[in-house]
């Protein structure tokens, strides 16, 4: 009488998916390779912003001559005359109109777009879910619609060319989004936590400025990130409403575009200047930023 020799099923006939050929692939490259990839793309993903450098240091004539990428073989075309030209220019003030007119709006915003939520979130009120689908709705409202009604508006208020008036703007067109941000990320906090408040007697600001804001600061921090940055790089609204003695950054180098070919020094120069605060911005928040932005994946 024989014994019948058992052999265990393998992986495969056991029925488990076998791995794809890209995925050995990697598991065989290990972590290592994965990251020189992506350290490869950044460095070609920063080659625009470093051409942008170079000819921003160098002047206009050279930059007429030869390609930025030049500068490798012959670095002593760089100068700084540039920039201490163009601080000397109109750009010092329309760069102090930019943050007269980014940091009000963003603190603005923020600030009422958090109230606004909580309420929305966590407060009862009659015609709560009417007014929310209000704010949803005006998400798909754009900006152009906006401006002829609001200009006539401004010009009968006497604020048509002021900063306050650009502001105001920023303002009115950020909440809808920011609200609809901020309450989604409410609702996710432990009705538990504000339930325990309630019961040790806190009242609905001090529940909002203990427990729901500092809870909510990743969104808060992406949320105020995002506004910086469109209110900075906002030229339409400048356009429209800002007159020149208040122009911001932007519209101060579009005004310098009428001879692109003679004054890229300007642009190049002004336009790297333009870069440093919103980096700034960005670095210095970068783990609330990447908290916020994954807040909702995991529940």
């Amino acid at each position: 009488m024989t014994t019948a020799m058992v052999t265990a099923p393998t992986e495969t006939q056991a029925g488990a998916p076998r791995r794809s050929l890209a995925g050995r692939l990697v598991d065989r490259l290990g972590g290592g390779a994965v990251q020189v990839v992506m350290v490869l793309l950044g460095i070609f993903w920063l080659v625009p912003t470093l051409g942008l450098l170079v000819v921003s240091m160098r002047t206009s004539q050279v930059n007429s001559a030869e390609g930025w990428w030049t500068v490798f073989t012959k670095p002593a075309e760089l100068t700084i005359s540039n920039y201490a030209n163009l601080l000397g220019s109109g750009f010092t003030a329309s760069f102090w109109n930019t943050v007269l007119i980014t940091v009000p709006t963003t603190v603005l915003v923020i600030g009422i777009a958090a109230m606004a939520a909580y309420a929305f979130a966590w407060m009862d009120f009659p015609g709560r879910d009417t007014a929310f689908l209000v704010v949803v709705g005006l998400l798909i409202v754009p900006i152009q619609i906006a401006l002829i009604p609001v200009a006539s508006l401004y010009g009968a208020a006497d604020m048509f060319g002021s900063i306050a008036g650009v502001v105001l703007f920023h303002v009115a067109f950020g909440l809808p989004f920011a609200i609809f941000l901020l309450r989604n990320f409410f609702v996710g906090i432990p009705s538990s936590l504000l339930e325990a408040a309630r019961m040790d007697g806190a009242s609905e600001w001090k529940i909002f400025a203990s427990v729901v804001f500092p809870l909510g600061k990743p969104a808060i921090a992406s949320l105020g990130i995002f506004q910086f940055l469109w209110v900075w790089n906002d030229m339409l609204i400048a356009l429209v409403f800002a007159d020149t003695g208040n122009q911001p950054m932007t519209k101060y180098l579009q005004s310098q575009m009428r001879q692109f070919g003679s004054n890229v020094d300007i642009l190049s120069s002004g336009a790297f200047l333009s870069l440093i605060i919103p980096l700034v911005l960005f670095f210095a928040f970068q783990r609330y930023f990447v908290q916020g932005m994954m807040a909702g994946s995991v529940k």
